[in-house]
């Protein structure tokens, strides 16, 4: 079950660069509170000279009040909550779906990506090779080296695999079209995969570099061990969908407006 808690408002500022269509940023939180209201305010920062934009938090069944903190946000702030914790890939999901921008900005909710990296990844969006995804790698990770360790294992074997040309997928902070995204296929850790997936699907994809913080407060939700084990199988599944999706070179459509 999904619940609209705070409808927005459209902000009406400054000009949207070179009148870019809208922009929506979703942020996935799950027990968070002590992290959102902060990474709100450098969002709205990061988007100053930004109009017609808004913010989704998409509160993944939290308990420890992450949706309260957010209750009196009003103008360009949505919160939409999940009844039941459903997994980062459902609520980026249901985030898009529920967000009017054309081009879609993430963030994980834990502060560790940097909402001041957002412009540069849509001035890359906007270049000449109009790339449909724009994802951040990060310069110089901040976590534990464990956490390090993991990720670069992991990102190794995917790129072995899926030959995607992404050196860190798992990074939070990317930047997409909305309409891109809902036409890929979903499952439950398909977040990771996004960079492959718009690939496979014929988009092209950029990648920039971006800030990584340290986890503010709070606790990580994901052990190495278990993002392991399921990864692997997500791994193969994505192989999958790559070798057997076909599209098609060209779609022609006739003078009496038949698709042939």
């Amino acid at each position: 079950m999904v619940t609209i808690v705070a409808p927005a408002a459209a902000r009406s500022a400054a000009v949207f660069p070179m009148a870019e269509p809208r922009l929506s940023v979703v942020v996935p939180v799950y027990n968070e509170a002590g992290n959102v209201l902060p990474l709100l305010v450098e969002i709205r920062a990061a988007l100053s000279a930004f109009v017609d934009y808004e913010v989704i938090f998409v509160d993944d069944g939290s308990d420890d009040g992450t949706a309260g903190r957010l209750a009196e946000e009003r103008g360009d702030v949505r919160v939409v909550r999940h009844s039941a914790r459903s997994g980062q890939s459902a609520a980026v999901r249901t985030g898009v779906r529920a967000a009017r921008g054309t081009w879609i900005a993430t963030l994980d909710g834990d502060g560790q990506n940097d909402p001041a990296d957002i412009p540069n990844l849509l001035d890359r969006a906007m270049m000449p090779d109009v790339p449909t995804l724009v994802g951040g790698l990060r310069r110089e990770r901040r976590d534990v080296w464990s956490k390090r360790v993991a990720t670069r294992i992991a990102n190794g074997l995917r790129q072995a695999v899926l030959d995607d040309g992404c050196a860190d997928t798992g990074c939070g902070i990317k930047v997409f079209r909305r309409d891109a995204f809902l036409d890929l296929p979903y499952f439950g850790a398909m977040h990771r995969f996004l960079p492959a997936l718009f690939q496979i699907h014929g988009h092209r994809v950029a990648f920039v570099d971006v800030n990584h913080r340290p986890r503010r407060c709070g606790m990580s939700k994901y052990g190495n061990l278990a993002r392991a084990t399921i990864g692997i199988v997500d791994l193969m599944g994505v192989l999958w969908l790559k070798r057997r999706t076909r599209l098609p070179d060209s779609v022609l459509e006739d003078c009496a407006g038949q698709v042939r």
